[in-house]
């Protein structure tokens, strides 16, 4: 009887040798641009904000819908995105979601009036959320244990990078030629790219890089939600995931417009200065987290945990200090402190997540974690909108310190019951 999950494309050989050592690395290096594009994509509609306002006279709530309804859609179609990617190549969502994703952000430069930017920016989150299921998928199955945590922290630096360029591009070409210019440059790209990984990205074995989870029975959808119902691990961290996307939605949807109206500067120099620091940092960050992961999870079944608990506890008090800071001076440093931390914790999201479930479920746990994040963390840009309405916009964002603080202490719970998740899961897949 065929494994449910089992692919047919011909470009999968399960007798296939072993990659060579370096091309594992390559296909980091690889879904780097794809993802780089991915956050590119969804953070230019941030740094134009108030062109945004200026020519549709949005209020900050009508703002900061746009970045919810991205977040909401993005979540709910989170799961049937896992789905696809348990039961298809990978490449083929990977590689698909970068032309849809790619062509929606081209169509957003139509947008006249603001339920047309709402459709487009809820079209984009249904375009995007089949990939990072996909990516952190593939990539596990190149990379085993010893070096997961790093390959996806090495991953994640794209996310840094691409808000930075969506953040800073979209804001200099406002400035100069309108907000369209920088949707049509950043989704034409985006379809190129496409076209040339279709050549180089190749799909491996599921399962391939694990040895003690080869005899594993095959897991249908309802095996899936029990093994997530079950194994309180992973509703800890998916909890903890909705908490910390709470805060970074924050930081992508208002700080470009906190600069801009506290301390004067120009969109350019707003939509730079609110992404280069944090994620300069964040670049530091993640492959630091990584390795502290790969290391301290030698050590203790919850070492990822354990990094992210630094990760968000550490980040908690630069949050606070960001609504406070009253000089540029003063919120340079917050930034750089709170994207460091911001880093540990990102580099293991899933792969804290991949130590508790099998090969066979990661795409679809990947889709129902990516849905409590941004589901949970979704409604975060129009809340400090609506605080920001009624109370400033400083004061709103410090506010969600809080919240890190909250997934802290869910964290610290995970990495207590860590163990019991190992044994858990081990005593799903065995039958």
């Amino acid at each position: 009887m065929p494994h449910p999950t089992a692919l047919s494309d011909h470009d999968v050989q399960p007798t296939t040798p072993r990659p060579a050592l370096s091309y594992p690395w390559l296909v980091v290096g690889m879904l780097w641009w794809i993802s780089f594009f991915n956050y590119a994509d969804r953070q230019a509609i941030a740094s134009v904000f108030p062109l945004l306002k200026a020519e549709m006279h949005l209020t900050d709530t009508e703002l900061g819908l746009l970045g919810s309804a991205f977040a909401w859609v993005y979540g709910l179609s989170a799961p049937l995105a896992g789905v696809i990617v348990d039961r298809l190549r990978r490449k083929t969502a990977i590689l698909g979601g970068l032309q849809v994703w790619s062509v929606i952000c081209l169509a957003t430069a139509l947008a006249r009036k603001f339920p047309h930017l709402l459709i487009f920016r809820a079209a984009e989150g249904l375009g995007e959320t089949v990939y990072y299921p996909a990516s952190t998928a593939l990539i596990s199955d190149y990379h085993g244990p010893r070096t997961r945590s790093r390959a996806l922290g090495i991953h994640q630096t794209s996310v840094y990078v691409g808000t930075i360029a969506g953040g800073a591009f979209a804001g200099l070409i406002g400035e100069l030629y309108g907000w369209r210019w920088s949707f049509i440059v950043f989704g034409g790209l985006g379809m190129v790219l496409g076209f040339v990984l279709l050549r180089f990205l190749r799909e491996p074995q599921r399962g391939a890089a694990e040895d003690d989870l080869t005899n594993s029975r095959p897991l249908s959808l309802a095996d899936v939600g029990r093994l997530i119902v079950r194994t309180p691990t992973v509703l800890l961290l998916m909890l903890a995931f909705a908490c910390a996307n709470f805060v970074a939605i924050v930081l992508l949807t208002w700080m470009p417009t906190f600069l801009k109206e506290h301390f004067d500067l120009s969109l350019a120099v707003a939509g730079f200065a609110a992404t280069v620091f944090v994620q300069f940092a964040s670049m530091v960050g993640a492959p630091l987290g990584g390795w502290l992961a790969d290391r301290w999870r030698r050590r203790t079944p919850a070492g990822r945990i354990l990094v992210q608990v630094m990760g968000v506890l550490g980040g908690a008090p630069f949050v606070f200090l960001c609504g406070q800071a009253d000089s540029v001076a003063w919120l340079i440093p917050i930034l750089t402190a709170w994207g460091l931390f911001k880093g540990c914790y990102d580099a293991n999201i899933f792969a804290a997540v991949f130590d508790v479930v099998p090969p066979e479920a990661r795409g679809r746990v990947a889709g129902v974690m990516n849905m409590a994040g941004w589901l949970g963390g979704g409604g975060a840009a129009v809340v400090v909108g609506f605080l920001a309405d009624r109370y400033g916009l400083g004061p709103a964002i410090g506010s969600t310190a809080a919240v890190y603080v909250l997934a802290g202490g869910l964290l610290l719970i995970a990495a207590v019951g860590r163990q019991r998740g190992m044994v858990r899961m081990h005593a799903e897949v065995k039958g």
